[in-house]
């Protein structure tokens, strides 16, 4: 890579930083603490609210620009998107928990599911991998989870239409967390397969 930069060659697509979703995940890790601000310090629900629905819309922006546009895609990207995603899985519903928006065996529930997983990792680096894909009810558990709590938090006015807004948001994030937890169980089967049907590498070839 570095020989071709050298002669004024454009870095392959799949190396590229400066992109419009990489550009859009930046954005959505450095709303995090803007977000802890407004919720536990402001107590700015609405305003809240409204960070995580940018970071929703832009997540699925990001990931459907990467899709479309072959220079958009980038492996600093297919790293950053997923970070950032869980990042906010685990922020997201610690934050509401301290507001006294949400009970805290929901949040113990979503981080023990991926506590869980994480213990996965040795196992897929001794067979050279660093992941698996994520399977589309993972993205349609995330997609429900991140659409009910903020209407969870929305739902925490005194008004009356923040009982239906509460009723919506509880409905996502029932729905959500039973896809969380199931695509949680595909993920430790897919683990398992691994685990039987392919070698272990020695270190120096998951290195290379």
């Amino acid at each position: 890579m570095a020989r071709g930069l050298e002669h004024g060659e454009a870095p392959a697509p799949r190396d590229r930083i400066w992109t419009v979703p990489n550009a859009l995940s930046v954005i959505r890790l450095v709303l995090v603490p803007v977000f802890l601000v407004l919720l536990l310090v402001l107590h700015a629900n609405a305003w809240a609210v409204v960070v995580l629905m940018f970071s929703g819309a832009s997540d699925w922006a990001d990931g459907k620009i990467a899709r479309l546009f072959a220079n958009q895609s980038s492996r600093l990207g297919a790293l950053l998107d997923p970070a950032v995603d869980r990042i906010y899985m685990i922020v997201t519903p610690v934050a509401m928990a301290l507001a006294g928006a949400l009970p805290w065996w929901i949040v113990a529930t979503l981080l023990g599911r991926d506590l869980v997983l994480a213990t996965t990792l040795p196992l897929l680096r001794s067979r050279g991998l660093t992941a698996l894909p994520v399977t589309y009810i993972g993205k349609a558990a995330t997609f429900a989870l991140m659409s009910g709590l903020p209407l969870v938090l929305l739902g925490q006015d005194t008004a009356q239409w923040s009982r239906v807004v509460l009723a919506i948001g509880w409905g996502f994030l029932i729905w959500g967390m039973a896809m969380y937890l199931w695509s949680g169980v595909l993920y430790l089967l897919q683990v398992g397969m691994v685990a039987r049907r392919m070698p272990r590498v020695s270190s120096r070839t998951s290195v290379t």
